[in-house]
C-alpha cells in the first residue's frame, strides 16, 4: 500500500469521527452549559449574539487526529515490511518515536488551553489562566519536547532560510522556545471567527503533508493528514453560523501542532511563509498596542493603527463578511504555502 493510500484513509478517518462525534458531543456541552464568554471589547458589537454557543470543540479533531495517528501508523508498519512492494521508504523507528512525540507534545499544549476554558466556563472565571500561569505551563511544556527532540538524535542547530544557513549553537534552543510560544499563541489569537482557524490550519497541514513526503518525513505527514482531516470533519460544526467553537482547547493544540511541525522540518524560513497569517495575526495585536501606549504617552490620547485587532476584526469592522474573510485568509496561507513549496522543491 503506496503511502498516499494510507494518508488518504488517515484523513478519512479523521474527518468522520470529528463530523460524527460532533452529534453527540455539542449537546453533551449544551446540556453542561459550557458557552463561551463573549467579551466585546476582543471582538465587534454583533458577537454578542454568540453568548453561549458551546465551546471546547476542539475535543472532536484532538480525539479524531490521536486515532487516527494510531490507526495510521499501524497502517505504515504493517505496509512497510516490503519497501518495494509498497512504494514506502523503511521504518525509522525514531522518526515515528519523534511523530508522536509531536502528537503527544499538541495535546498537552491542547491540555493547557482546556484548563483555560474550563475555568472560564465551568468555575466561571472570566480570564481563566491568568498570562503567567499559562507561560509558565507552555515553557515547561515546550523546554520538555526540545529536551525528546535533542534525546531522538535531532541536534541540527543551524538556522536554515532556504538560501543560506548558519549554526547558532545552543542559542538555538531558547530561540525556538521563544518561536514556539510566540506561534501557538498567534494562532490561538487566529481563532477569531467562526471557522478561521480551522480552515488556514487545514490548508496549512495538507501544504505540510507534501514538505514532509518531499524531505522524506514520510511517518510526519500521517500526523499532518490526521490533522487536516480532523480540522475538516469540525468546520461541519464551526462554519458560520458556529455552533460550537474549539475554544483554547482546541487553538493551542493546533498552535503546537504547526510549530511542531515545521520545526521537525527544520525549514526555517518555509516555515516562516507557512505559518505567515498566524504571525501577522499576533503581530497587529503587538503593532496596535505598542501604538496605543506611544500615543497615549506623546499626546495625552491613545491612538490606533486597525480599527480592531487581531487584524480578522479590523477586516470584518471594515465590512467584510466571516465568509469573506475566511476565504480571503485561506487564499493568502495557500499561496504562502505554495511559496514555501517551491523552496523545498527547488532551492
Amino acid at each position: 500500500m503506496p503511502l498516499w493510500s494510507i494518508n488518504t484513509i488517515v484523513a478519512l478517518l479523521s474527518f468522520l469521527i470529528a463530523a460524527a462525534f460532533g452529534k453527540a458531543l455539542i449537546p453533551f456541552l449544551h446540556k453542561l452549559k459550557f458557552g463561551q464568554p463573549i467579551k466585546m471589547k476582543f471582538g465587534p458589537e454583533w458577537h454578542a449574539k454568540k453568548q453561549g454557543t458551546p465551546t471546547m470543540g476542539g475535543i472532536l479533531f484532538i480525539l479524531s487526529t490521536t486515532v487516527a495517528v494510531g490507526v495510521g501508523y499501524g497502517l505504515y508498519r504493517g505496509f512497510c515490511t516490503n519497501a518495494a512492494v509498497s512504494g514506502v521508504e523503511p521504518i525509522d523507528l525514531n522518526r515515528g518515536v519523534q511523530m508522536f512525540s509531536c502528537a503527544i507534545f499538541a495535546i498537552l499544549f491542547g491540555l493547557i488551553g482546556f484548563i483555560d476554558d474550563f475555568k472560564k466556563v465551568v468555575q466561571k472565571k472570566n480570564d481563566g489562566l491568568s498570562p503567567m500561569q499559562k507561560i509558565v505551563l507552555q515553557v515547561v511544556v515546550a523546554a520538555a519536547w526540545l529536551g525528546v527532540q535533542y534525546w531522538l538524535g535531532d541536534r541540527d542547530t543551524r538556522l536554515d532560510f532556504s538560501f543560506f544557513s548558519f549554526d547558532i549553537s545552543w542559542f538555538y534552543y531558547p530561540l525556538m522556545l521563544l518561536v514556539i510560544l510566540y506561534l501557538t499563541n498567534a494562532v490561538n489569537l487566529t481563532d477569531g471567527i467562526d471557522g478561521l482557524c480551522g480552515t488556514v490550519t487545514m490548508v496549512n497541514m495538507l501544504l505540510m503533508t507534501v514538505i514532509c513526503v518531499l524531505l522524506s518525513l514520510q511517518q510526519m505527514s500521517i500526523f499532518t493528514m490526521a490533522l487536516a482531516g480532523g480540522c475538516l470533519g469540525f468546520l461541519v460544526w464551526n462554519l458560520h453560523p458556529a455552533k460550537c467553537f474549539m475554544g483554547d482547547t482546541g487553538s493551542m493544540y493546533l498552535g503546537a501542532s504547526v510549530v511542531a511541525v515545521g520545526l521537525v522540518t527544520h525549514q526555517h524560513l518555509v516555515l516562516l511563509l507557512v505559518a505567515l497569517l498566524y504571525i501577522l495575526e499576533a503581530l497587529s495585536v503587538v503593532i496596535q498596542v505598542t501604538y496605543f501606549k506611544y500615543t497615549k504617552k506623546k499626546y495625552g490620547e491613545g491612538r490606533r493603527i486597525f480599527k480592531m485587532t487581531p487584524i480578522h476584526h479590523h477586516f470584518e469592522l471594515s465590512g467584510f463578511s466571516e465568509y469573506k474573510i475566511v476565504i480571503t485568509f485561506s487564499l493568502f496561507a495557500l499561496v504562502m504555502g505554495i511559496l514555501g513549496l517551491l523552496l523545498v522543491l527547488f532551492v
